[in-house]
């Protein structure tokens, strides 16, 4: 990174982790130039905490259910970021609607992935909207996090075609191995080398307006 410093990233999960651990292997070989100063996540039987113990990555468990109300857990978990100084925070299946108050305390540095081509299919249950709904294509987004529940500017998309034989879990698995484990990594790649910002309300690449989302032919070859 010619000399800078490494970024320091946050990860945030509520299940398996399998977006931490493709973040943390790219964080591992060099592919993403930053250091995981920490995970955290609401669920004290989320599956990748042990997977983040595994990998000697410092963990914190805040149970949501333990406060009273949104806003106390959110400022529970404000606390809990500004001891870790992070960079980017990136929200990896991370199954909490946030605070407006907590998003723009730390706008700019809050990343999502999102299991649908946004701006259609919000919130959870993508799969099964898909399916209804007869789409042709599927996939993901990586976005800025915004006030709006899954409205944030959009960074990057990874689509395929929807086969007739898929079913929700089949789509589920799908968007994990065919897009998100490569656009998610790609991202903070950029974003960790200040390639990609949050600039006056909207997602810039490289010095320019993103007035589209970037997608998978955009990947560099080591995140393909």
């Amino acid at each position: 990174m010619n000399g800078q410093p490494l970024a320091r990233l946050a990860v945030l999960i509520s299940g398996r982790g399998r977006n931490l651990q493709a973040l943390q292997a790219a964080v591992a070989d060099g592919r993403i130039p930053a250091v995981i100063v920490g995970v955290i996540s609401n669920r004290a039987d989320a599956e990748g905490l042990a997977y983040a113990r595994n990998a000697g990555l410092p963990c914190t468990v805040l149970p949501h259910r333990d406060y009273p109300d949104r806003a106390a857990f959110d400022a529970a978990l404000a606390a809990a970021l500004d001891a870790l100084q992070p960079d980017i925070v990136a929200l990896a299946g991370f199954m909490r609607i946030l605070t407006d108050g907590f998003v723009r305390a730390f706008e700019g540095r809050l990343l999502n992935i999102h299991p649908s081509l946004l701006p259609r299919h919000k919130g959870l249950h993508t799969h099964d909207a898909v399916l209804r709904d007869g789409d042709g294509e599927h996939g993901a987004t990586v976005h800025f996090v915004s006030p709006q529940l899954d409205g944030g500017p959009p960074v990057i998309q990874g689509k395929f075609t929807v086969d007739a034989h898929d079913d929700a879990a089949r789509l589920a698995e799908r968007v994990m191995t065919e897009v998100e484990r490569k656009i998610y990594p790609q991202a903070v790649a950029w974003m960790a080398r200040g390639e990609l910002r949050f600039e006056q309300g909207g997602a810039a690449f490289r010095g320019r307006p993103l007035r589209e989302p970037l997608s998978l032919d955009d990947l560099e070859s080591g995140f393909r």
